[in-house]
């Protein structure tokens, strides 16, 4: 009696361990993990956090309503705190969770050493605003296109897009004939939007009278701009990010620059970190979108993100939530596919369905050119009266 009584127990021990085998193996098909990687802490923290609120917020609503094939998406956050190093750590701990794909990084050198990484799995990427153009692509010595990295994409627009267009800008709309340009030689970012400006005034004949640069981490321009001043050029350029713009801004005011100051999209949260916001007034600069736009979905997009965090987003915020959308248009296809979540089948449904991707977004109309770039237009931002307006679309 003892003997079957022991049996019986032992069948059902293992029919509830096989029932709680089974509930885990259906939670874990009925779950989607899609990798954010972001500085969350450190310098760079305030695009990274706007970055990884869009990207939140995306999903959230879209788990709201069903999902993606009524699967739910969970997000696995990785903090790299800026620094490429730690994002390749990120990278690798994302793909230990089995992430499917990664909505990452955010700046230049962390997603170019993750994409360099990455190279191997293939794994499925897009940043919202790493804009160097070897972000996507091995790069020559000469500048010129070695190969595609055929996984990873990007929602915002690159380097040389940013320095062509303000180049253009400036000569076109400000009737600008000379120029000069401050930049920090130590970031891929700032030299790619440098040398594709200077390139572009050059082919309009609008003349640079000065190229100067600093270090990375620099914080004393003063010999620099007080070049510059002597050169009294119409506009400077100066393409790095707001902690570093708002501490030029204060020195070119010292250093008596007259020119009218233009950027590129790392202008982007200037006036929070400014000492006095009349020290922009006047300055342009290139950004993904403005919350002045009046589309539908820019306006849906803001009153949302205001409700949710309530703080107004900034460019990084809504390339975020593009970057997501991309991202989860595509998955849906992998899914939709009948391959293995994981699969190298699944996986190249992904990049397939990402390379093929035209849709609307906060951002603009989006669609992917051979390099794996967006095609988009420009938000041109300028200040006045101490506050950022939106120019227009250029």
């Amino acid at each position: 009696m003892k003997r079957f009584v022991s049996k019986v127990i032992a069948v059902a021990m293992a029919v509830v361990m096989l029932m709680s085998f089974v509930a885990v193996a259906a939670a874990a098909s009925d779950t989607i993990k899609i990798g954010v990687l972001a500085p969350l802490t450190g310098g760079v923290a305030e695009y990274g956090n706007a970055v990884n609120n869009g990207v939140t917020m995306f999903f959230e609503e879209l788990n709201a309503n069903g999902g993606i094939n009524g699967k739910q998406v969970e997000l696995v956050v990785y903090d790299e705190e800026g620094d490429p190093v730690k994002a390749v750590t990120g990278y690798n701990y994302l793909l230990d969770e089995e992430v499917v794909a990664i909505i990452g990084d955010v700046t230049t050198a962390p997603t170019i050493a993750v994409v360099t990484e990455s190279q191997e799995e293939g794994t499925p990427m897009i940043t919202a605003s790493a804009t160097a153009a070897a972000v996507t692509c091995q790069m020559n010595d000469d500048g010129t296109v070695a190969a595609v990295y055929e996984n990873m994409f990007r929602s915002c627009f690159i380097d040389p897009f940013q320095g062509n267009k303000m180049a253009a800008f400036a000569k076109e709309q400000l009737n600008a004939s000379t120029a000069a340009v401050l930049y920090n030689v130590g970031s891929d970012y700032s030299a790619g939007c440098a040398k594709s400006f200077q390139e572009t005034a050059q082919a309009q004949g609008l003349e640079v009278l000065a190229v100067e640069s600093y270090a990375d981490g620099a914080v004393d321009f003063q010999s620099q701009l007080t070049n510059i001043a002597a050169k009294n050029p119409d506009v400077l350029f100066i393409p790095d990010y707001y902690s570093v713009v708002a501490l030029v801004a204060q020195q070119a005011y010292a250093a008596g620059v007259k020119s009218t100051m233009l950027g590129s999209d790392g202008w982007d949260s200037v006036l929070d970190v400014v000492t006095d916001p009349a020290l922009l007034e006047g300055s342009y600069y290139c950004s993904g979108y403005s919350i002045e736009d009046t589309r539908e979905a820019v306006q849906t997009f803001v009153a949302n993100y205001q409700a949710k965090y309530g703080a107004t987003p900034n460019m990084f915020a809504a390339q975020g939530y593009d970057a997501a959308m991309i991202m989860a248009a595509a998955v849906e296809k992998a899914e939709a596919s009948g391959a293995k979540a994981g699969s190298d089948a699944y996986t190249e449904a992904i990049i397939a369905a990402m390379k093929a991707t035209d849709m609307d977004c906060v951002t603009g109309h989006v669609t992917y050119n051979e390099y794996n770039n967006p095609e988009k237009s420009a938000a041109i931002i300028t200040f006045e009266n101490g506050a950022a307006k939106f120019w227009g679309n250029y």
